[in-house]
């Protein structure tokens, strides 16, 4: 489970000035507002409000800039002779430096706030610099120092009454036992640090430890448990916006779901935390939930395909909760299952290569390996062993980097502090005979690299080709077709019954070609088409083509689909949705779109021997064109057949019988996005 709040937020201490609007602004237009203000100040310890609040502003996004800010903060304030913004700032930069997992830095730093505050002697800060080192220290790993710290800072806390402090240091406390699996102890102090939350009304406060116990119990198989108290801290974040959290929450719903061997419902929750981490741009917390799909899959095809354990079921209530029925994630039949898998942790694997997260990366070439095995592509197989293993050797490479840096820094400290030439020597052959031993590691593992590599780079010629021209099919063609295709050299062309497609127009396309350029009019296009590819894939609903400037889709083939054309109206819902946000934001810079569905029959199969792709026909989706032709902007045209079958489940307004070209007068109906159920 992935405990997004096991140790408490580091915590910055604030030097807003009172009546400043900025002070009300967040993220990127608070840096924007600063910066605009920042060139306007005087040599004062106004301006060193700003540069420590520019500081806070990056700390979580762009520490190095939070870096540069902190160390103008810190040197105006020097100046100033101004103690408390000196203590300030070099909380800020222990902050920034404790983001980059810069330890010894963030150490550094917060012990110099502590020192100032200790001349000072200003008891609340004092308590909060000890806390921040405390959570220093476990984030290294050394749980016993870090607890000495938060000890020290919860006597400070309850010396001076600060009953605000006493509940983050007891949470602190609880999650330090968490992290070492005494979870008697963690909730002890959890439920502790809950009661005094409750009790000063810190609704922040509340949806942390809340959260917090709920993974301890997660971690003691007690899902039940896990997952009222998981509830409770998503419904108390999402009262204070914080849309990360959030995010973080429902992916941990998803995997105390995956944890009970519930593999729809996981799916479910992480779909959601993925579209809501990419709403947000953490990308790490998206791999991750990618990651997490990907297994899903490889799980439910290791299970022959089962999809849940029914007598794990969730009550009514949690279904009402969940973001999408799970019966519309999964596809049938093995191969497609790990198919899918193979899709998700590419995905997952490109996001952690381009935010370096080597971990990650580690663990999601170990998941690509295993769903390649299962495939019976061993050299596929064999490659992501590979990457695995190089990945991990540069996780040992990049930290015992660290070790000689360490090594190197507190050579100079001790050899500095020895006047004796002789007693520098001995020193100096200590650090170096150290430092080789690490230097023979790495070498052994440089070995190792290369022998690898060669393997690696070997397999991934071979199989480059077969994995380009496969992931081609799948670009064109359903995964069982595909599969079809490859195992016999031919698909038969299939008649499907139940069905519904889905037709979606820009209108006065044309005039927006005039008013655009043709680079701008392309890029466009491809972003409203992806975007459409992605709402169609969420619910199952199958792309079959663009026709310059309209897009075809269809429910229920290859694989029958019962709910056919609820799903698509969903996608429907979701896409005219997407438009008319784009139109708020863009105006003329996009298109007004219009759509159209209808339920009924098809025939589907390939077309063609060269340039081939997988086509419909039949007069089912002539009737879905002529339910596009006749709908109006932003609004989405049905058929009386789609109607029937999803009149129980969202809000039509019936608009008589229409003329339609070719086929008569037909009874059309305009949805709305408001369903009677989820």
């Amino acid at each position: 489970m992935k405990q997004f709040l096991k140790f408490l937020p580091i915590l910055l201490l604030y030097l807003v000035a009172a009546g400043r609007g900025y002070a009300r602004l967040q993220g990127q237009p608070l840096i924007d507002s600063l910066l605009k203000e920042l060139p306007k100040q005087k040599e004062d310890t106004n301006k060193v409000y700003m540069l420590h609040n520019l500081s806070f502003a990056y700390y979580s996004t762009d520490p190095d800039e939070g870096i540069k800010y902190g160390r103008q903060s810190l040197e105006l304030a020097t100046r100033l002779n101004w103690k408390k913004g000196m203590a300030a700032a070099d909380n800020c930069l222990g902050t920034n430096y404790f983001s980059k997992s810069d330890y010894p830095a963030a150490l550094a730093y917060y012990n110099e706030a502590l020192k100032v505050y200790e001349y000072l002697d200003y008891k609340k800060e004092m308590a909060t610099e000890l806390m921040n080192l405390g959570n220093v220290y476990e984030h290294q790993g050394d749980y016993p120092k870090g607890l000495e710290y938060d000890f020290k800072a919860l006597k400070i806390d309850e010396e001076a009454g600060n009953k605000q402090g006493i509940a983050q240091v007891t949470g602190n406390i609880g999650a330090n036992y968490d992290n070492r699996r005494d979870y008697p102890k963690a909730l002890e102090y959890y439920f502790k640090a809950l009661k005094m939350d409750e009790e000063t009304g810190n609704k922040t406060g509340v949806a942390i430890v809340t959260g917090n116990i709920g993974g301890v119990y997660s971690d003691e198989g007690d899902y039940a448990k896990a997952l009222e108290f998981d509830f409770k801290a998503l419904k108390e974040f999402e009262e204070t916006g914080d849309k990360d959290v959030v995010a973080s929450l429902t992916g941990n719903i998803g995997d105390v779901y995956a944890s009970q061997h519930n593999y729809t419902q996981a799916l479910a929750w992480h779909f959601k935390a993925v579209q809501m981490s990419e709403e947000t741009g953490d990308k790490s917390n998206e791999g991750s939930f990618l990651a997490d799909i990907a297994t899903e899959f490889i799980s439910i095809a290791a299970h022959n395909g089962s999809l849940a354990d029914t007598a794990r079921m969730p009550a009514a209530a949690v279904w009402a909760a969940m973001p999408l029925r799970p019966d519309s994630l999964v596809p049938k039949g093995r191969t497609a299952l790990l198919h899918r898998a193979e899709t998700y942790i590419n995905k997952a694997i490109a996001i952690f290569e381009e935010i370096g997260s080597l971990d990650q990366l580690q663990q999601s070439y170990n998941v690509l390996s295993t769903a390649d095995s299962l495939l019976g592509d061993y050299k596929g197989a064999f490659y992501a062993r590979g990457q695995f293993i190089i990945v991990k050797d540069s996780v040992f490479s990049k930290v015992n980097a660290v070790k000689i840096a360490r090594l190197e820094l507190q050579k100079k400290i001790e050899t500095d502090s020895l006047k004796s030439e002789q007693a520098r020597s001995v020193i100096e052959l200590r650090y170096r005979q150290q430092r080789n031993y690490t230097y023979i590691g790495i070498a052994g593992i440089g070995l190792l690299l290369v022998f690898t590599f060669f393997i690696a780079r070997n397999n991934k010629l071979l199989s480059k080709e077969k994995k380009r021209s496969e992931d081609l099919l799948l670009n064109i063609l359903p995964e069982e077709v595909a599969d079809q295709l490859k195992e016999t050299g031919k698909s038969d062309a299939k008649h499907f019954d139940n069905v519904t497609v889905l037709f979606t127009d820009f209108v006065n396309f044309t005039q927006a070609g005039e008013r655009m350029s043709p680079q701008a009019l392309i890029d466009e296009l491809h972003t409203c088409f992806k975007a459409f590819d992605d709402i169609t894939t969420k619910y199952g609903v199958e792309k079959i083509k663009t026709i310059g400037d309209a897009y075809l889709a269809v429910a229920g083939l290859p694989t029958a689909d019962p709910l056919h054309a609820e799903h698509i109206v969903r996608a429907a819902i979701e896409i005219n949705a997407f438009m008319q946000d784009r139109l708020a934001k863009l105006g003329s810079s996009t298109f007004e779109i219009r759509i159209g569905i209808h339920s009924g029959s098809v025939v589907a199969g390939i077309v063609g021997v060269k340039k081939f792709a997988y086509d419909i026909w039949g007069d089912t989706v002539n009737t879905a064109a002529r339910m596009e032709q006749n709908s109006e902007a932003g609004r989405i045209n049905i058929s009386a057949t789609t109607y029937e079958l999803v009149k129980d489940k969202f809000n039509c307004e019936y608009r008589g019988e229409i003329d339609a070209k070719g086929k008569g007068m037909l009874k059309m109906y305009y949805v709305s996005a408001e369903a009677f159920s989820a």
